[in-house]
């Protein structure tokens, strides 16, 4: 599933007092839609993900979730759709059948783009040559391929079902089965991994040419299993190693990072996920999804969708769990803290267009920033230094009271 943050409760100096000006344009509109069983719960996931019975209730699943848009349409009448994002979970396990039967009910309700990237996530242990091709024949155009290592002590470690000649295979059935852009999620920072692992796996997904790599670093999260029995996890200097040599294998090779743990070769980000980052606009369906969208008169709402799949399913609850409106003291942060993620950051002028706050707004944040040599002094973009990019949460905290 995509990672995502959310830092409502806290507060940005200066803003409470200005007011919000209705928004000039709305941004683009994305949906994520949550699918959220999967063979086995691996131990380090802290989504909102929930071990498959061995019948999945694909057609119930499938009426709530058209049920669940039907409820959020008032909120972007007019509007089309830029990208959809199947997450989970392991969305894969659903037939083709079920995903043709949503989508083509999500295109009843809002127009797609002429172009949009509707993107599958996928593991795997649940490649099937012909499911895939099905997939692609439905319009599904980018997969996201759950690999974490191709070396089968680091799979079981990390609860794994598939090894590596799987991963492998099933880069190759992607293409085989149409798929001309697909990315390869990786893990580094693994338990007793060394640099030499760490760059093998790098080197192997490079080999099998994606147009994307996701390489992000193992976090031990709470309500995991690797939470309350923590691994061994490599020393700080040799994580330190790991990124800065895997860093520059990858810029080798032609895949610019363009996020924090994003690569993509010329052209091939993520469209989906560069909209979150942008402060763009998302409609979340399915169990614990999460959504926000904005309104022409300024108003931005967050919004979150009952979590347990029995409950999502049970027709006497309802699928939204909850919504909040941002205020003005919450808004510049959880704008920063998505735009700053990118590695060029964005145009200053996304700011006020995307919140409808003035510049000036983080006029103290900014210049107390790019003092500390954390963010970039340059009036017409909000990007980080090298140094800002390293110690994120530091740069944003220039921002807070």
């Amino acid at each position: 599933m995509t990672r995502d943050s959310s830092a409502s409760s806290l507060i940005v100096g200066g803003a409470a007092s200005s007011p919000r000006a209705p928004l000039p344009t709305l941004p683009p509109l994305a949906l994520y839609i949550h699918i959220p069983w999967c063979v086995r719960k691996c131990p380090y996931c802290d989504f909102n993900s929930h071990t498959a019975s061995p019948v999945l209730p694909e057609q119930e699943y499938v009426d709530a979730l058209l049920a669940d848009l039907d409820q959020d349409l008032h909120a972007v009448y007019g509007r089309e759709i830029s990208s959809i994002f199947f997450g989970g979970g392991t969305p894969s396990l659903f037939s083709a059948e079920a995903l043709g039967r949503l989508l083509e009910g999500v295109e009843q309700r809002i127009p797609f783009a002429s172009d949009i990237e509707i993107t599958l996530e996928a593991n795997p242990g649940t490649f099937e040559q012909e499911k895939f091709v099905a997939y692609r024949k439905l319009g599904i155009n980018r997969l996201s391929i759950g690999i974490q290592s191709f070396q089968q002590e680091k799979l079981k470690a990390l609860g794994r079902i598939h090894n590596g000649d799987e991963a492998v295979r099933a880069a190759g059935m992607a293409r085989q089965a149409g798929f001309d852009n697909f990315n390869l999620d990786l893990m580094h920072g693994l338990p007793d991994q060394s640099l030499d692992d760490a760059l093998s796996d790098l080197r192997q997904a490079i080999e099998l040419k994606p147009t994307h790599i996701s390489w992000y670093q193992l976090t031990l999260e709470p309500n995991t299993v690797f939470w309350n029995q923590p691994p061994v996890l490599p020393e700080d200097d040799t994580l330190w190693d790991i990124q800065e040599a895997g860093q520059a294998l990858l810029a080798e090779h032609g895949y610019a990072q363009y996020e924090v743990s994003a690569y993509a070769q010329t052209g091939r980000p993520a469209r989906h996920n560069l909209n979150y980052w942008s402060f763009g606009d998302f409609i979340g369906i399915g169990a614990g999804a999460h959504g926000k969208l904005s309104h022409p008169d300024g108003r931005i709402v967050r919004t979150w969708k009952t979590r347990l799949p029995k409950d999502y399913l049970n027709p006497a609850k309802s699928f939204q769990a909850g919504e909040k409106a941002l205020t003005n003291d919450e808004m510049p942060f959880e704008f920063l803290m998505n735009a700053l993620r990118l590695t060029a950051g964005v145009e200053s002028r996304l700011y006020p267009e995307r919140t409808g706050l003035s510049l000036d707004t983080l006029a103290e944040g900014r210049r107390e920033a790019e003092q500390s040599g954390l963010l970039q002094v340059e009036p017409s973009r909000l990007a980080a230094t090298e140094r800002g990019q390293l110690f994120l949460n530091d740069l944003l905290q220039q921002f807070l009271n």
